[in-house]
C-alpha cells in the first residue's frame, strides 16, 4: 500500500526511508520520552480518537452537504480539515494569501505527509491528484474518493496523458485542482523536482498555478516515506508533543507567462524552495544517497 518493491523506472523516486527520515536522531530522544511518559501516552490516544472522529463525522455528513450550494460546501469543506489537522494535535500557520475564489487554478506543493491534504484542503480544497492506492486506503480513501480525489495509475505510464486532459478538463470548467509534482513523498529536509507533466494541464486550461510550500518542525515526526506504514505515521503525529505545520502560499504564476510546461513547472519548483536557505544545512540524504530505488517513497504521482 505504502510502496513497491519493483517500481517502474520511468517513477519519481526519492531517496527517503523512515529509518533515515522518519526516525531521525535529531528528535528521537523526545520522541523516546514521550512514549516513556504515561501522560503523553494518554495525550497521543485522545488525539488519534479525536482526529479519526473527526474524519468519520464528515464522512457522514457528507451525503446531506452535497445538497448544498457549491459555494457553501467548499467553505464546510476547509472547516472540517482544519478541524482535522487540529485535532490530531497540529498547530497550524498559513502566511501569504490565496488565489481569489471562483477561477480555475493549478495547486501545486512539495509533498512531506499525508497532513499535505486537508492541509492545502483548508484554505485551497480542490480535486487532488493521487495513486489508485489510496482509494484501498481504510477510512481515509473513502474520505478521498468523497472529496473528488482524481486516481490514476502510477504504473500506467500509457494513461498519463488522459489524466492530463482530465485535469485540464477540470481546470477549464473553472475548478481547481491539487497536485504534488515531485510525485513521492521527500522527508522536507531536501526536495524532488518538480515532474513537467501536471503543468501542460494549466497551459491547456489556460490558468494561473498557485505555489504551496509545506514545512513541519520537527520534520521527521511528520514525514511519511518509504515503507512506513500509515498507522506509524499516525501514531508518531498524535505522539509528538507540539507538531507545526507552516503553509506558504506563494504568488500566482499566470501560466500565459511561460513558453512550455517545464519552463513553468521550474518557476513553480523556484517558488516553493526560494526560503530553502533556513532548512537545515546538513541534509540526511547527503548521508543515505546510496540507498536503492526499492526503499524509496512512492506516493502521490505527478
Amino acid at each position: 500500500m505504502n510502496g513497491t518493491t519493483a517500481l517502474s523506472p520511468w517513477l519519481p523516486t526519492a531517496p527517503c526511508t523512515p529509518g533515515h527520515c522518519a526516525a531521525h536522531p535529531e528528535s528521537g530522544h523526545r520522541r523516546r520520552s514521550a512514549e516513556a511518559d504515561p501522560a503523553g501516552a494518554v495525550r497521543a490516544v485522545g488525539r488519534l480518537i479525536a482526529g479519526l472522529g473527526t474524519v468519520i463525522l464528515g464522512l457522514l455528513l457528507a451525503p446531506p452537504a452535497g445538497l448544498l450550494p457549491a459555494a457553501t460546501r467548499l467553505t464546510l469543506v476547509r472547516y472540517w480539515m482544519r478541524a482535522v489537522v487540529r485535532a490530531f494535535g497540529v498547530h497550524v500557520r498559513y502566511e501569504g494569501a490565496a488565489a481569489p475564489a471562483g477561477g480555475p487554478l493549478l495547486v501545486v506543493a512539495n509533498h512531506v505527509s499525508w497532513l499535505d491534504i486537508p492541509l492545502i484542503a483548508a484554505v485551497l480544497p480542490g480535486r487532488t491528484v493521487a495513486k489508485s492506492e489510496v482509494r484501498r486506503w481504510p477510512v481515509l480513501g473513502t474520505l478521498a474518493a468523497l472529496g473528488g480525489t482524481l486516481f490514476i495509475d502510477r504504473e500506467g505510464i500509457m494513461a498519463l496523458p488522459g489524466t492530463v486532459r482530465t485535469m485540464a478538463g477540470v481546470l477549464a470548467g473553472g475548478g481547481r485542482v491539487v497536485v504534488f509534482p515531485e510525485g513521492s513523498t521527500w522527508c522536507g529536509r531536501e526536495r524532488g523536482r518538480f515532474r513537467p507533466a501536471a503543468f501542460q494541464a494549466a497551459l491547456d486550461a489556460g490558468c494561473a498555478v498557485q505555489p504551496v510550500r509545506i514545512d513541519y518542525r520537527p520534520t521527521d515526526a511528520a514525514a511519511y516515506v518509504g515503507a512506513d506504514p500509515l498507522g506509524s505515521s499516525l501514531w508518531r503525529v498524535v505522539s509528538i508533543r507540539r507538531l507545526t505545520a507552516v503553509v506558504r502560499l506563494g504568488e500566482p504564476l499566470p501560466g500565459a507567462l511561460y513558453p512550455d510546461r517545464r519552463a513553468l513547472a521550474a518557476a513553480a519548483q523556484r517558488a516553493v524552495a526560494s526560503d530553502s536557505a533556513n532548512l537545515p544545512s546538513l541534509s540526511v540524504h547527503q548521508r543515505s544517497r546510496s540507498r536503492s530505488a526499492s526503499a524509496s517513497s512512492a506516493r502521490t504521482p505527478a
